[in-house]
């Protein structure tokens, strides 16, 4: 009989059981872990074990509670290491930041989620919430917003869950709503949301199109209460730096 298949499955429960830890703010015990996987305690209980050892995950000292290890981190600075677009793109936040004085970001899609690259934070941010690494789902950002405007309204069907998921009382969560708002995205050349993701805070964004469909993007996060003729001016900034940051990569041949 192959092994193959057990391979396979015994790689897929490693990689959902670090998900799940990352995904939560808290350890998480076993019991907690086998609701959130469906895994079998016998199987569940043998990996962490192999991962511990590893240093993927690490364990309190009466080993009845699981994070994320320091190895898990190695692996993700690794992918940001090897991004030649990531440099160029942590330049652009810095000359946005500058230029406007809030926090600027660059992200990628991740199917249904956006990924945060980069972030440079404003100097007035009084509280810092760390971006970098951390995916939030593509619907209720601008980021993600401008990205599923890149594919069509089936590809975008195809991708998100139904319903979508809310995180504020502004939240899209209509898929039929979401892809008339991407519609308003593709005339427009860019997203803008208020509260849908984070109470009290507006966003705008624009994809960066080195890569077609453009996978990336860049956006600027703001008070929800600026007024009309700032958010302009903001959106115009971002507007202009994107399209320079997009003009450097193709220049420089990265795809």
């Amino acid at each position: 009989m192959s092994m193959e298949p057990q391979l396979v499955k015994s790689a897929e429960r490693t990689v959902r059981i670090l998900e799940a830890l990352a995904d939560s703010h808290d350890s998480l015990t076993l019991s907690e872990l086998q609701q959130r996987t469906g895994f079998p305690r016998s199987s569940l209980h043998a990996l962490m074990r192999t991962l511990v050892e590893l240093n993927w995950v690490e364990t309190d000292s009466a080993r009845s509670a699981f994070g994320i290890g320091p190895h898990a981190l190695l692996t993700g600075t690794a992918y940001l290491d090897k991004d030649p677009a990531l440099p160029f793109a942590q330049e652009t936040l810095e000359d946005l930041r500058a230029e406007i004085g809030q926090t600027a970001h660059f992200a990628r899609r991740d199917g249904a989620h956006v990924l945060y690259l980069a972030t440079r934070e404003s100097r007035e941010a009084d509280h810092v919430i760390p971006r970098v690494g951390r995916r939030l789902p593509a619907h209720v950002t601008a980021l993600g917003q401008v990205l599923l405007a890149q594919l069509t309204d089936d590809e975008v069907m195809a991708i998100l869950p139904d319903p979508l998921s809310s995180l504020t009382d502004y939240t899209i969560t209509d898929l039929n709503k979401l892809t008339g708002e991407l519609d308003q995205v593709r005339t427009r050349g860019w997203a803008y949301e208020r509260e849908q993701g984070t109470p009290g805070v507006a966003c705008v964004a624009v994809a960066v199109d080195y890569r077609i469909p453009a996978t990336d993007a860049i956006s600027c996060s703001m008070p929800a209460r600026l007024a009309p003729v700032e958010v302009e001016r903001i959106t115009e900034a971002v507007i202009k730096h994107t399209r320079k940051l997009a003009a450097t990569l193709r220049r420089e041949g990265i795809r």
